[in-house]
């Protein structure tokens, strides 16, 4: 049986690289084009969930949420020039977190998260794994209505297409 959340990380893996790759097809002006929505622009959309990916990674290698949080606080302010900078950025960190869920961490562990926004709270490693891959799908959703606002159509990347792409690969 797989390990729920690893295959809730694996569809935010394809989602995001699903996004960015839409991205990619469209106008470079697209990155960085002011929309009135969530973020001003799609760039600071991408930056909002790789900086708070990149922090929960830090959480996750054991360093405490507001040193990850004040190590990331500038990854959320700075956008990058092209949507290419994105994806590699996005691979790099996706390794990493391969790397340690396939490391054969405990995902049951329980740590103590001192959320300097909303206090202490003893909370399991497949928690925050699924925290990061909710959060992402918030954010692909902001990114997908904004492609709409500046006159283009998203990609589908919801669980239900991840879900069957990965069970007709398997047949």
């Amino acid at each position: 049986m797989p390990n729920h959340p690893v295959a809730m990380f694996e569809y935010h893996i394809w989602a995001s690289r699903t996004i960015m790759e839409r991205i990619q097809e469209l106008p470079a002006s697209v990155l960085h084009a002011e929309v009135g929505s969530s973020f001003p622009t799609i760039a600071h959309a991408l930056s909002h969930m790789y900086a708070v990916d990149r922090m929960f990674y830090q959480v996750l290698q054991g360093k405490e949420m507001p040193e990850a949080l004040q190590e990331c606080m500038a990854l959320n302010q700075t956008t990058l020039t092209s949507i290419d900078e994105y994806i590699t950025r996005f691979a790099v960190l996706t390794d990493q977190y391969q790397q340690w869920l396939q490391s054969g961490i405990d995902l049951e562990q329980s740590l103590l998260l001192n959320n300097p926004y909303v206090g202490p709270r003893q909370t399991r490693l497949a928690e925050i794994v699924l925290h990061v891959v909710n959060h992402g799908t918030y954010h692909r959703g902001n990114i997908s209505t904004m492609l709409r606002q500046l006159g283009h159509a998203s990609v589908m990347n919801d669980y239900l297409l991840f879900w069957y792409q990965e069970s007709a690969s398997s047949i």
